[in-house]
């Protein structure tokens, strides 16, 4: 019984040291970010991954059109809100959610789900608690890592600035 006990352990041992390296090499390629804002009395932050360009053609393909993406790599990203809030005049409480977003040529839906800690394609619709739609520009340049931004808007507004490869879509919040 020892011997069945110590196969037991080595087993563990080797699948909790195979994870570790698994989620470092998927981190080394699209590394971990952290975008975050603070105005008055309000802090938003997004904790997300960085997959890169790499010469692929990203929206329309790599990430499809009018299919729910992660909005980065590797877990889902995390966006949290320090009171209440709206985004682009959609009410939103307060509070730690994972966002969502359907990509399409001309606009993009922003989905806030509830649903937190799971990996970026365990996602659930019946989750969500606020769905919007932006518009999204075509730039000439490109932005070789998926790039969340934040920036101070007018009154009381933080604009959260999502970019990868040509397309940059912003998000108003308030």
């Amino acid at each position: 019984m020892k011997k069945f006990g110590r196969i037991i352990l080595i087993v563990i041992a080797v699948l909790v040291a195979l994870f570790f390296v698994l989620k470092s090499w998927t981190k080394s390629n699209s590394p971990e970010a952290v975008a975050e804002i603070t105005t008055g009395d309000l802090t938003v932050k997004v904790e997300y991954c960085q997959p890169a360009v790499k010469n692929r053609v990203i929206f329309g393909e790599l990430v499809p059109y009018n299919v729910v993406w992660r909005t980065g790599a590797n877990e889902a990203t995390i966006i949290e809100f320090s009171r209440d809030v709206s985004i682009a005049g959609e009410s939103l409480a307060a509070g730690k959610y994972t966002l969502w977003t359907i990509p399409t040529p001309d606009d993009w839906t922003i989905i806030i789900n509830k649903q937190t800690g799971q990996w970026g394609t365990n996602y659930d619709e019946s989750d969500d608690v606020l769905r919007v739609e932006v518009p999204s520009v075509q730039k000439s340049g490109v932005t070789e890592l998926f790039t969340i931004s934040m920036e101070q808007g007018s009154e009381e507004e933080i604009l959260m600035n999502l970019n990868w490869d040509k397309t940059s879509v912003q998000v108003p919040i308030k």
